[in-house]
């Protein structure tokens, strides 16, 4: 007995020797959190829901924060499968300076993209949507103001413009390139790799255009000469898109062209009617007339897209976030509705 327990000890003792331990496996790689699918906006006007109305009152001038955030903004629009959160972070008048990372403010607001990282640490962010470059070099809103003041000179902005709209247009692109690299940063920051999430930048559509009815060439709509309409729509426009698709493409994000999207449907196309016009008119709050601290603001919403082209750009975008092309440019199909139509984009 005492032979055989020895033996089993000899056997047991060499097996053991032959089993060496291997390392230790290493611990999961963080990732982004398992919060609610959310999809978030940063930018500019054209996001926030300037011109849609029902602006929140913590953005309607409360503590002079006028960045007017709406319900009807695009992203709160916007329906992607899955998704079950939408965030508006996009503030009237901002910059690439605002949106991106550091003290700039905007209406005493911090910055989008530090807004982005917290919310991303416990929200599992599938998409951030941008809109921005037309606040900084091409100053398009200053733009669309000197045409209004060139109308009641009884003379026109865009020969004024022309010269140096392209030189503007070139100025803007590294910035907006730079914000989209700061805004991966920040996601990259909170272990969120480029797949995991779409960085989409989105461009601007012609709120005017040259179809404009006569009598609403006035202050009854639209107080601009009908060749600055025309400039606006056919030139101005697509350099900023053409500018803006440069900045995606060095930034390696998808890029959404709305550059056509609201053809037919500017404002003042419509005549007296205008439940088929997307843009507001010229709009007037006449209640912040006599405002002190508001009559500054009382023209901000005029020449937006308004509820309905919110919408209709909202249901182009999330077709597009349902689909793996790098760019899309939003166009009219057979019955009117806006869809993603490819195009090919100039770098890899």
């Amino acid at each position: 007995m005492a032979l055989a327990v020895a033996v089993l000890v000899v056997l047991f003792g060499a097996v053991a020797d032959l089993i060496v331990p291997g390392p230790a496996p290493a611990p999961p790689k963080p990732g982004p959190p398992h919060g609610p699918l959310t999809i978030v906006s940063l930018g500019d006007s054209s996001l926030s829901g300037e011109g849609t109305g029902d602006y929140t009152v913590a953005t309607n001038g409360q503590g002079g924060d006028w960045c007017h955030r709406s319900p009807n903004a695009e992203i709160d629009h916007t329906h992607v499968a899955g998704v079950v959160r939408t965030v508006n972070l996009a503030c009237s008048g901002a910059s690439t300076t605002q949106v991106g990372p550091g003290d700039a403010r905007q209406y005493g607001e911090s910055s989008q993209t530090e807004q982005l990282a917290k919310l991303a640490k416990h929200d599992r962010v599938v998409a951030v949507v941008v809109a921005v470059g037309a606040n900084d070099d091409p100053h398009f809103a200053q733009l669309l103001n000197n045409c209004v003041q060139a109308w009641a000179r009884q003379g026109s902005c865009s020969a004024g413009f022309e010269p140096q709209w392209q030189r503007r247009v070139n100025a803007m692109v590294p910035k907006v390139t730079k914000l989209l690299g700061e805004i991966r940063a920040a996601m990259a920051a909170l272990h969120y790799a480029p797949g995991t999430y779409q960085l989409v930048l989105q461009s601007y559509a012609a709120p005017v255009g040259p179809n404009a009815v006569g009598n609403l060439l006035s202050l009854a709509g639209c107080p601009f000469r009908p060749v600055d309409l025309n400039w606006v729509r056919n030139t101005g426009i697509h350099a900023l898109d053409n500018g803006l698709r440069e900045a995606a493409d060095k930034a390696k994000a998808r890029y959404l062209d709305l550059a056509d999207a609201g053809l037919g449907h500017e404002a003042c196309s419509g005549g007296r009617d205008t439940r088929n016009e997307w843009f507001s008119r010229l709009t007037v709050a006449w209640q912040d007339i006599t405002d002190r601290q508001r009559v500054g603001h009382a023209l901000q919403a005029s020449f937006h897209p308004n509820a309905r082209g919110a919408a209709a750009f909202a249901d182009c975008l999330g077709q597009f976030l349902a689909t793996t092309d790098r760019a899309a440019a939003c166009l009219a199909g057979p019955g009117g509705q806006l869809h993603p139509a490819a195009i090919v984009t100039t770098t890899g």
